[in-house]
């Protein structure tokens, strides 16, 4: 495998999302190896088994199946993934049979503006994991306490302590693909 292709999905729609944020900083850092995409478009209906598969899930499924790794970066909501995460990864998981996301390599950045850094949501972005396979990196984690001030007003993210922490973790992901292929 000569290039790695790393899909980011953000966990927040929020305007200056530190999720966000920390994506594009993993983009701006990620070394000539890794291809970095972001996927921006979570316009998606709650999931419904009744309806037809809309054109953006599909195209959204398509990016997760010819990527070699997942980087999600999400803030914590009520001990929990923000619901449209939850609602995405439902859409790209069925119909059942066509997980796009069995045997996927992944990691996991979080944030939040407390000391807890995004553990909880963390930890249930991987129990909703075992259930589709996703093979996710373990160490190093990546959680980043009082995110508020380290990212600037626009979702930038300024605080170089935590920028030195995205090469090698991007590193490490793609190294946790190489090695699953």
């Amino acid at each position: 495998m000569d290039k790695v292709r790393i899909l980011g999905i953000g966990g927040s729609l929020r305007r200056g999302s530190f999720s966000k944020g920390l994506l594009l900083e993993a983009k701006k850092l990620a070394p000539e190896n890794i291809d970095f995409e972001i996927w921006e478009d979570y316009n998606f209906p709650p999931y419904n088994p009744d309806i037809e598969i809309p054109q953006n899930v599909k195209e959204f499924k398509d990016k997760i199946k010819n990527a070699d790794a997942l980087l999600f970066s999400i803030p914590e909501y009520n001990y929990s993934v923000p619901g449209f995460i939850k609602n995405a990864i439902d859409w790209a998981s069925r119909p059942y049979g066509d997980n796009s996301f069995e045997d996927k390599a992944a990691a996991i950045m979080s944030e939040s503006t407390g000391t807890t850094a995004g553990s909880k949501a963390q930890y249930h972005l991987r129990q909703i994991f075992v259930f589709l396979n996703i093979h996710v990196l373990n160490k190093p984690e990546f959680m980043v306490p009082n995110a508020s001030g380290k990212f600037d007003k626009e979702g930038n993210l300024t605080d170089e302590e935590t920028k030195a922490k995205i090469l090698p973790f991007l590193n490490a992901l793609a190294e946790w693909a190489k090695r699953l292929k």
